[in-house]
């Protein structure tokens, strides 16, 4: 179904990111770079991609001594997952448990600058899958599974002047180059955006590595420093003139305790847990004034899980619309468990100041689903970012 939507434009708009280094957001990265590569093990192993969803992990936050100069870890973090997979296949034992503590201080090394396999406990919790859904897998092999879940997705594009910049401005701390100027800025990054009307505010935290700040004025002499650099970019780059606050909790005259410092740049290793599925939706952003889905897109298998296969294709198919007709537009994909993911129960697109491009949509539409192959495809090669 193709309607026609009216063009809204709210006075107050709210736009959040969560960059790389939070704690929700590793616990979404985690686990899907978990189902990436389990879902290449399937492949190499027994020549197909067997049932799991490893969409239910914690990081628990450890405990820490920030100081100038340098702190330590007290306790170290915990990364507690669960749900299920597939670890046997007749006679085969498939090595889950390991390729998952692998993955996951793979992850943090790759990620994170100064996280080691000491800083964290891995409590593997995995089990094997359900009755009902690993029958899903069985049987005679077909392109298309079966959906395991009746659930309702939603996407759109374009992006508005607010959420990109959002976005850009937590993907411009984060950058190497960024890092490589200002290496006491930890990956811990969160950026709140908000516009009334045509005054944009953007409200940004910024977890300081302690052994690269010497005491508190240095602290405060760097967090200018960087401030200036954000505000550079927002103002020259991005072409808006903001309020940018950062790090407004800091108060000066008390030491370590007024300012925002860690050991190893993120905020779990003392104060904040995270969880999967609380962080940012499927396009990276978490858009207040949006419609969202009903399912996190991060850890799910991604041959049957509609909340992986249709979060990701309801992004894809709006931006793809909006390339080709130009008009902002809302698409909405429906599952039905057990029926075909090749087969919604419903498709509806919703396209401001709709005219004469009903035919075009109609082929974006019909194309994804006829490519869904390859789509899926491109889902197991970890073509996708889910956070």
């Amino acid at each position: 179904m193709i309607t026609k939507r009216r063009k809204e434009e709210p006075l107050v708009e709210i736009v959040e990111r969560k960059g790389i280094g939070h704690p929700d957001t590793i616990s979404d990265n985690i686990v899907e770079k978990i189902s990436v590569n389990l879902a290449n093990l399937y492949l190499k192993e027994v020549g197909q991609i067997l049932h799991y969803n490893i969409d239910k992990a914690f990081l628990i936050a450890g405990e820490s001594q920030t100081k100038f100069g340098g702190g330590k870890l007290v306790k170290p973090m915990k990364f507690v997952i669960g749900d299920r997979a597939t670890m046997v296949v007749g006679d085969k034992e498939i090595p889950v448990n390991e390729l998952v503590e692998k993955t996951v201080i793979d992850w943090f090394k790759e990620n994170m600058r100064f996280v080691d396999k000491d800083h964290v406990i891995i409590q593997n919790e995995i089990k094997r899958g359900s009755q009902s859904l690993t029958t899903i897998f069985k049987g005679e092999k077909q392109k298309f599974m079966p959906a395991n879940d009746t659930s309702a997705l939603v996407g759109f594009a374009p992006l508005t002047k607010l959420e990109d910049a959002v976005y850009k401005i937590e993907r411009f701390i984060n950058s190497p180059d960024f890092k490589k100027r200002h290496p006491e800025s930890g990956e811990d990054v969160k950026v709140m955006g908000l516009r009334m009307k045509d005054h944009y505010r953007f409200t940004i935290a910024i977890a300081f590595v302690d052994r690269f700040i010497e005491n508190e004025t240095n602290y405060f002499r760097k967090k200018d420093e960087v401030f200036e650099e954000i505000k550079n970019y927002v103002n020259n780059d991005l072409g808006i003139d903001a309020e940018i606050l950062v790090n407004t909790l800091d108060t000066k005259g008390l030491g370590e305790d007024g300012c925002y410092l860690t050991v190893l740049g993120t905020s779990a290793d003392s104060g904040d847990s995270g969880e999967v599925g609380r962080g940012n939706r499927a396009n990276g952003l978490i858009s207040l004034n949006r419609p969202a889905g009903s399912e996190a897109a991060a850890g799910k298998n991604m041959v049957s899980h509609v909340g992986k296969i249709y979060n990701l294709l309801a992004f894809k198919i709006a931006r793809e619309i909006h390339a080709e007709t130009g008009k902002e537009n809302y698409v909405w994909l429906l599952s039905q468990i057990g029926k075909p993911i090749n087969e919604p129960v419903a498709v509806s697109v919703e396209v401001v100041d709709l005219e004469d491009e009903r035919p075009m949509i109609e082929e974006v539409v019909a194309r994804n689903f006829e490519k869904l192959d390859e789509f899926i495809s491109d889902l197991i090669k970890g073509k996708y970012t889910v956070a």
